[in-house]
């Protein structure tokens, strides 16, 4: 079969497009599908680097997200069928991240354990489920899930242009929040304002923490006036100290993930004195999923892909991750 397979750990260069790796098989509470969407994720370009405590099992074909068709259910598998539509939750139980430990989403055929199936509603294209279990998952748990957002509250967002940041915006809209949207550029700042944010910053050309001083007024010791009731800040790095001047006392910091550093300089000065709250969130779950196929089924909301690729394309489109040139989601069809 056709696939995009990674060799060594190194650049985008250690990839490699391939049209003779061999066919999955069946095994034992498994099926096999034919993937008809997967979706790129900077976790992807993290992999092909390669993460200091992480043995990646290679050669590996890449890619976390996936949807598609069963071709084929092993013995022991209850409830599913050929010709389902599923999309999969890329969290083995036993093995760990498909397109990590195990074979992923970039290419014609996956084998896929029976408890990593989800069925796609009717009116959920396999494009759009494929962009959401890492990115808006993500933002789904971390906002809905843990309850960290309400309408009326003021929120910014920083990196809003990529994967997790679209789901965001569009998340905590949904919820009535007032939202603030930081982006690099003059395109991305416009894309983000159809999108439904409030406000916009271009980070290059303004230093988002005092634009926020300035535009809601500084965070009081004594009094819950001033600031942002929340930032979402899953970059890290530079990003973290003025993060926290900018929230309210009482308000939030909200992390699932460092993509500029994980080791920042801190000051807990504000943490105390505003009684800042940060609030983590890790992975997702069946039901992060689902709500968000249910949202796309009954119209309420629809996954950002700036391209649809085919798999020969398919290291172009994570090049365009690596260097922050999308806005939302890049889709591989193979």
């Amino acid at each position: 079969m056709k696939a995009v397979v990674l060799q060594h750990h190194g650049g985008l260069d250690q990839l490699k497009y391939v049209t003779d790796f061999p066919d999955p098989v069946v095994t034992d509470g498994h099926v096999v599908i034919r993937v008809k969407a997967t979706s790129f994720n900077y976790h992807d370009v993290m992999t092909v680097r390669g993460m200091p405590g992480i043995k990646v099992p290679l050669p590996v074909i890449i890619g976390l997200d996936m949807a598609g068709e069963i071709l084929e259910a092993g013995s022991g598998v209850d409830g599913w069928k050929p010709g389902d539509r599923v999309l999969v939750n890329p969290l083995n139980r036993q093995r760990g991240l498909m397109g990590e430990m195990m074979h992923g989403g970039l290419a014609e055929k996956c084998l896929v354990a029976q408890h990593q199936l989800i069925r796609m509603p009717d009116g959920v294209t396999y494009e759009q489920a494929a962009s959401l279990p890492v990115a808006y998952g993500t933002a789904h748990r971390m906002l809905v899930t843990h309850k960290t957002v309400k309408a009326g509250d003021k929120v910014l967002v920083l990196g809003a242009s990529g994967g997790v940041g679209t789901g965001c915006v569009i998340l905590a809209r949904m919820l009535g929040a007032e939202v603030i949207a930081a982006a690099s550029s003059a395109d991305k700042i416009r894309r983000l304002k159809e999108l439904g944010a409030n406000e916009v910053i271009n980070y290059k050309e303004t230093d988002f923490s005092k634009w926020i001083v300035e535009k809601y007024g500084k965070p009081q010791r004594r009094s819950h006036e001033g600031g942002v009731d929340a930032v979402i800040n899953f970059t890290g790095g530079d990003t973290w100290q003025p993060s926290l001047r900018c929230v309210k006392r009482g308000g939030k910091i909200l992390v699932c993930g460092a993509t500029a550093g994980y080791d920042p300089k801190e000051d807990l000065r504000y943490i105390w004195s505003f009684e800042i709250q940060i609030i983590g969130s890790n992975s997702f779950y069946d039901d992060n999923l689902q709500a968000l196929m249910d949202f796309i089924q009954q119209g309420k909301m629809k996954p950002v892909i700036d391209s649809t690729l085919p798999l020969d394309r398919a290291i172009d489109g994570l090049r365009m991750i690596e260097n922050r040139e999308v806005f939302g989601k890049v889709v591989v069809t193979p």
